[in-house]
């Protein structure tokens, strides 16, 4: 819903206040139906950017539309953009990397609250290798013990951000991702 008397306008660039890949956001870059990825959202469908009165000052947001079942749409603010973590979707010549760090073996910490801290700092990074970290890891874990009611929800949910991320950069099906997922971590 846009606000009576507010255009929609792209500026040319935008500064962010982090360093780094996203320092400045070259919105031509993200054009409306590109894909970007939020850090513990998922794959996103970027929409227009939008102008809103928030607090008496106008304010540009990504209009942003979540992928996946999940649906739902997010405004974020774009000079926010680059310290959330937003990202362009992996290049599909980075699956086969991805997939390979479900092969690997990290030994998770060895109390429940370290390696759940470490797992959350992972989900969230926004990193496709790390969300193959968290499965790798939580996916062995969940054989030798028992996962505890967080780490089993922070598995399903790194599981299903990987998922639509590489069934996005892929153009296959979540199932055949999934089943793609579980051969990877199946095989030694």
């Amino acid at each position: 819903m846009s606000t009576p008397g507010l255009d929609r306008v792209v500026p040319e660039t935008v500064t962010a206040t982090k360093p780094g890949p996203f320092s400045q956001l070259d919105l031509t870059a993200f054009p409306d139906g590109d894909t970007a990825v939020y850090p513990g959202q998922g794959p996103c469908r970027l929409g227009r950017v939008v102008k809103k009165l928030v607090d008496g000052r106008v304010i540009l947001f990504y209009h942003l539309t979540l992928l996946g079942n999940k649906g739902g749409e997010l405004f974020v603010p774009v000079d926010k953009a680059g310290n959330l973590g937003i990202r362009p979707l992996m290049k599909r010549s980075e699956i086969p990397q991805v997939m390979s760090h479900l092969k690997r073996r990290a030994k998770p910490a060895e109390t429940w609250k370290q390696r759940n801290a470490d797992n959350l700092r992972l989900l969230y990074s926004g990193s496709p290798y790390d969300l193959a970290e968290v499965v790798a890891s939580l996916s062995h874990l969940r054989y030798t013990k028992a996962l505890s009611l967080s780490e089993a929800r922070t598995l399903d949910k790194a599981r299903k951000l990987l998922v639509l991320e590489i069934s996005e950069a892929s153009g296959i099906t979540e199932v055949t991702t999934e089943e793609q997922v579980d051969y990877a971590l199946n095989s030694e």
